[in-house]
């Protein structure tokens, strides 16, 4: 299939970003440093376990859950202080 630059398939493939992926906590798009196994997001803290298909397509695995309990538990904490 041919894409025309004006066309809606044209402006979406132009969009993609190869090599990012999007936080699952906070949506932010995060790029892993090629082969890491992990990667923490940089606006809310969160740590990703990710897998890549690919030397260039990362996609998240699952959370690292010791940092996301820690970072949940802070979180509670400061919630119940007023």
């Amino acid at each position: 299939m041919k894409q025309e630059a004006g066309s809606t398939m044209g402006k979406l493939a132009k969009d993609r970003s190869m090599g990012a992926v999007r936080c699952l906590q906070c949506f932010e798009r995060i790029v892993p440093p090629p082969g890491a196994k992990t990667h923490k997001c940089s606006r809310c803290g969160y740590e990703w376990r990710i897998f890549w298909i690919a030397p260039d397509f990362p996609r998240i695995r699952g959370p690292v859950w010791e940092t996301n309990r820690r970072l949940a538990d802070e979180a509670e904490k400061q919630g119940g202080k007023k």
